[in-house]
């Protein structure tokens, strides 16, 4: 079959479809939640003191005794075989940026060969998964693998159904037999309680005397493609790589900009509405969704949670995307750029720090020089980003988002801070010893009647800053579509801590020589003004100008590959950050370098195959296949005394000729395999590997230009943007 009778057979089946029936949706009230088992569902099945012993950790992360795991072990059992359940999984966050899930029965049999069920808290507690089978920076070997999961009650369990089973699934911290964490979970909570614990000191010393346990909060912006089944299933690069390796772009991509926030296709509207009816049964907040900037792109974003759940829920809902998706007839593409020439996919995560007596630390209110716990949180985050800059730049790096980073949709790899010009001239206006009256942004008025009138915000937004303030938040826009949200939340939850110690000690100093809180407030300020306010950056992030002045002038890294960025781990300051906070060990960081710099390095040789195979087996036998066509008619009309026009047969030889040329020198490049050092070793994929694997492309795409379509043997830009 032909690769034109392959896409014209995908094309059919997918405009011959029959829509799935779509059922009547039930009201919010009635499904929200229903298959979690949260705190409200404990108090209904536990006693008055357990209920508050559990709530109580929750809530603040008190410990919790081994009592008390057996009755919420016992009351879970039983809501969940009250839902059909007959299965639990200890599921946990292995450092894979996906999720992984042990499988266990309630049954038991007893000594008259019946059949019961047990689950006690012991079973709740503890799991043990084999710790050297997972990304672990040989932390754990085959010969000591031994690794445990051990429940985390602050994020609920839930059930998850399939058509014909469901399962109870029970989140979980993972560890190995000697103690490190192999996870992104433990790393997230460790951070948080350092947060918490710097927090509370700088609040006591503002005055601050009922001070709840405060938490950082996330929601994330999750962007996404959807190519349908029939064209994905015929691209092996999509199979195995998550992007498109090879692809001309079409006449037609999104320069009309006439996608974004446009009509929802029907079909995917229909996936969307399945999709997030699955989300509210799991707790889940999907607040918003729509169309993004490229032609088949879509966006939901969840309202904010505490950080953990957000996390948790973040990881939930791309396994739930991926498989409401396909029983859809879609893929769901959570590939930072799963196609070349179009905008790629991010994961804004939108993150601030608050509890329930202080409220939000990074909402300003109406006026944020009035607001001094407001003024120094938000100097604590200026001081953090721009000492541990690589650091957010290394726990957003990958492969897949080195494509995107610096792009027209995502930010540059330098990492600044935009502020907004009313809160910019607050802190510069501290850093000069003053502090003017600044005035609200203003009303916003059309001169249209039937338009009400509305206050509009007092700074714009700034789509090129990496780390922007947005009104009560901050958002870190360069994290990667497919990325976990804890990795970033670990670094700005610890970078905060630093800093706020860092401001306790100084603001401790400055109340001994000063009565007036606002005086010693704004003189920590001045400080970190003057020591961090290079960071803040207010222009366009995408300019040359900004990047030479950053390096040059303002003494800013910038980390444009992951090759680059990766190593930052390593940095001594680094270490010493997550040492004094105690969110990681050494051996624990280190870790994480090996894990990562593995996984850059195997994530661009698949790919390095992948372009050599599909060059070798496919593109080239269809140019082949077409030159001989050519040849035949072009002997063919010479017999009747026409002579063809030999432009386009010359062209698509000497691309076919140049692309095998280009799959030499790359098969030749990744047998390479000497290198000192992984950092060695992560530059030569870098710069020699994909700088091979372009050029083999662009001659691949330019015979898809010249090759007859009915030849072709994938599925094009065309259509799988196009056609849904």
């Amino acid at each position: 079959m032909s690769g034109n009778e392959v896409r014209v057979q995908a094309i059919n089946k997918i405009t011959n479809r029959v829509p799935l029936s779509v059922k009547t949706p039930k009201p919010l009230s009635e499904i929200w939640g229903c298959d979690v088992f949260n705190l409200a569902r404990m108090e209904e099945s536990l006693s008055k003191n357990v209920f508050k012993t559990i709530k109580n950790t929750v809530q603040t992360g008190a410990a919790l005794d081994t009592a008390t795991a057996d009755m919420v072990a016992a009351a879970m059992k039983e809501w969940a075989l009250s839902k059909g359940v007959k299965f639990y999984s200890h599921i946990f966050y292995p450092m894979t940026n996906i999720t992984a899930e042990k499988h266990d029965g309630f049954i038991i049999t007893n000594s008259d060969g019946g059949a019961i069920t047990e689950f006690t808290g012991s079973l709740l507690i503890k799991g043990e998964p084999d710790g050297s089978s997972f990304p672990n920076g040989s932390i754990r070997m085959t010969n000591a693998a031994r690794g445990y999961t051990a429940w985390d009650p602050t994020s609920p369990a839930y059930i998850m159904h399939t058509d014909n089973s469901s399962t109870l699934m029970i989140p979980c911290v993972f560890m190995s037999w000697t103690g490190e964490a192999l996870d992104k979970k433990i790393p997230l909570l460790r951070s948080n309680h350092a947060m918490n614990k710097a927090a509370q000191k700088v609040l006591a010393l503002m005055g601050e005397t009922n001070i709840a346990t405060l938490n950082s909060s996330c929601g994330a912006e999750q962007e996404y493609f959807l190519v349908d089944s029939a064209f994905a299933n015929s691209r092996p690069d999509l199979l195995l790589a998550g992007r498109t390796l090879f692809g001309a772009s079409p006449a037609k991509g999104q320069q009309f900009d006439d996608h974004y926030f446009g009509a929802i296709p029907e079909r995917v509207q229909v996936f969307m509405q399945d999709f997030e009816d699955q989300l509210y049964r799991l707790g889940i907040p999907a607040k918003t969704h729509h169309n993004e900037v490229a032609p088949g792109q879509f966006e939901i974003a969840p309202y904010f949670e505490a950080a953990n759940v957000a996390a948790d829920h973040q990881q939930l809902m791309m396994t739930l995307m991926k498989s409401t998706a396909k029983k859809h007839g879609f893929m769901c593409l959570l590939h930072e750029k799963p196609f070349a020439g179009v905008n790629g996919s991010g994961k804004h995560v939108n993150w601030s720090v608050g509890n329930a007596t202080q409220g939000n630390l990074l909402d300003p209110g109406k006026t944020p020089h009035d607001n001094l716990n407001f003024l120094l949180f938000c100097g604590a985050v200026i001081r953090g980003v721009h000492l541990f800059g690589p650091l957010l730049r290394a726990v957003i790096a990958s492969a897949a988002n080195d494509h995107r980073l610096g792009a027209n949709e995502a930010p540059p790899a330098i990492l600044s801070v935009y502020l907004g010009d009313q809160l910019e001239k607050v802190y510069m206006d501290i850093k000069a010893g003053k502090l003017a009256m600044t005035t609200d942004g203003g009303l916003m008025d059309l001169g249209l009647p039937q338009i009400l009138k509305f206050e509009r915000d007092p700074g714009d937004r700034n789509r090129t800053s990496p780390f922007a303030f947005t009104g009560n938040r901050f958002e870190f826009r360069a994290v990667g579509s497919s990325q976990s949200v804890s990795g970033p939340l670990v670094a700005m939850n610890t970078m905060l801590a630093d800093s706020l110690n860092w401001i306790a000690d100084k603001l401790e100093a400055e109340l001994k020589k000063k009565d007036d809180k606002a005086t010693a407030v704004f003189a920590v300020l001045k400080e970190i003004m003057e020591l961090h306010g290079n960071v803040v950056f207010g222009g366009n992030g995408y300019s040359p100008e900004w990047h030479k002045m950053a390096v040059e002038e303002r003494g800013l890294k910038n980390l444009p590959t992951s090759a680059e960025a990766i190593p930052m781990l390593r940095e001594e300051s680094v270490r010493k950050l997550f040492e004094s906070t105690g969110v990681l060990t050494r051996v624990e960081l280190e870790s994480r370098f090996e894990v990562y710099a593995e996984q850059y390095i195997l994530s661009i040789e698949v790919e390095a195959k992948l372009v050599i195979d599909m060059a070798k087996t496919s593109i080239y036998p269809a140019a082949i296949h077409y030159l001989s066509e050519i040849a035949q008619t072009s002997s063919e009309m010479a017999k009747m005394d026409v002579k063809l026009d030999d432009t386009v047969a010359k062209a698509v030889a000497a691309e076919a000729n140049a692309m095998m040329a280009a799959v030499g020198k790359l098969s030749a490049a990744i047998k390479q395999h000497d290198f000192a050092t992984t950092e060695e070793h992560m530059n030569y994929c870098a710069h020699v590997i994909r700088d091979l694997m372009n050029e083999v492309r662009a001659h691949a795409d330019a015979l898809e230009m010249e090759v007859a379509d009915e030849l072709w043997p994938f599925p094009k830009y065309s259509e799988m943007l196009f056609i849904k």
